[in-house]
């Protein structure tokens, strides 16, 4: 796979070169590549952008206002690149991001720029400052984004208030009180676009680790005559909360609130197993009554280096089980060496949760 830093390199230069110049007679295009190339292929991603935005703010205008409308230009002037290459699309990052570095005293003019640069890429990044400086002219702005034609614009509207949006600056004012992202989700949430309802499930998500109480109870709200389209949003939107387990999750996405089940057998195998090989465990589960939808996983309570335990959650399998139906398998889990975790001998345990509850747990020994 290729360096996402590729996608900022000579070519992408030239390509913002080309596409200033075309707009900017004065625009000494010269200069501009010069200064970009300079220890661009020292840098890392991050700093690349951060590089170039310095060097678009030492080659264009001073005055915001006049570049402001260089950039709204642009898009009708700008090589879009190789059909072929994924990360052609970031040529254009680091002009969206200096809107919000050269732009940030003047909100109006740089949300036209946003506006007008957001199809060519996605300006999440460059929208958080003018949430966190001017909050009630960008909230008026995201709310009237909610209602484009443009699908980059109505995704900008979410997107740009996340919380704790990846790569991006945290909204710490928002991961307080999430309340002002609400009516932008509200608009969104049945949106004709999946690029769009998919950013409402990722707010959602990122409100969730803040206020999961908040995200439940709207989504049931919602839940109350959605289609097929809102009922992948909720079920996106909860996917932490499904995995942590928490317990008002699980029948918003159709599973039995309080399943009857009995455990009919739990066992491990092997008592003691070494490292690099794996532990095998049985489980059988019947159910009670009919009509028990579930999610049955189990978890690994692994002995860290200081003699405590911490746990991480595996998949097993999502059941329906009528009256009398059994559910029986043999699994195996490895303890081979990973990269991602380190082992340590001692006493583990392995555990089995039904819609995220703790029903059983069985204790083995790992050793060298």
């Amino acid at each position: 796979m290729e360096l996402m830093k590729n996608g900022l390199a000579e070519p992408a230069v030239q390509r913002i070169a080309q596409g200033i110049a075309a707009v900017y007679p004065q625009f000494d295009r010269e200069q501009f590549v010069d200064l970009a190339l300079d220890g661009l292929e020292t840098l890392e991603l991050k700093q690349r952008v951060m590089h170039l935005i310095a060097v678009l703010q030492q080659t264009l205008p001073e005055d915001f206002t006049e570049t402001a409308k260089i950039l709204v230009a642009l898009p009708e002037h700008w090589d879009r690149g190789d059909p072929d290459d994924s990360l052609r699309g970031f040529a254009i990052w680091p002009v969206t991001d200096f809107v919000a570095v050269a732009g940030i005293a003047y909100p109006q003019q740089a949300f036209k720029a946003l506006a007008a640069l957001s199809p060519l890429f996605s300006a999440e990044f460059a929208i958080r400052p003018f949430i966190e400086k001017y909050p009630e002219q960008s909230w008026e702005q995201l709310l009237a984004w909610t209602t484009s034609d443009d699908e980059h614009l109505r995704r900008l509207a979410s997107e740009g208030c996340r919380p704790r949006l990846p790569w991006g600056a945290q909204l710490k004012e928002l991961i307080a009180d999430p309340a002002p992202i609400l009516p932008i989700l509200e608009v969104l949430k049945n949106d004709s676009s999946l690029y769009v309802r998919r950013s409402v499930a990722n707010n959602l998500n990122d409100i969730a680790k803040d206020h999961p109480e908040l995200v439940l109870d709207l989504c049931q709200v919602w839940q109350k005559g959605a289609n097929a389209d809102l009922q992948w949003l909720i079920k996106h939107a909860t996917r932490s909360l499904v995995k942590q387990g928490h317990p008002k999750s699980f029948p918003l996405l159709g599973y039995t609130a309080d399943p009857q089940l009995k455990l009919e057998e739990f066992a491990v195998l092997d008592q003691q197993v070494t490292m690099g090989d794996s532990l095998t465990f049985a489980l059988a589960l019947r159910a009670e009554e009919m009509q028990q939808k579930f999610v049955l996983d189990y978890a690994v309570h692994f002995m860290k280096a200081n003699g405590k335990t911490a746990s991480k959650v595996f998949k097993l399998k999502n059941l329906s089980l009528n009256k009398g139906e059994m559910f029986a398998i043999e699994k195996s889990h490895s303890f081979k060496a990973i990269s991602t975790r380190k082992y340590y001998p001692g006493e583990h345990f392995v555990a089995l949760h039904v819609n995220g509850q703790e029903i059983d747990r069985l204790a083995f020994t790992l050793k060298e």
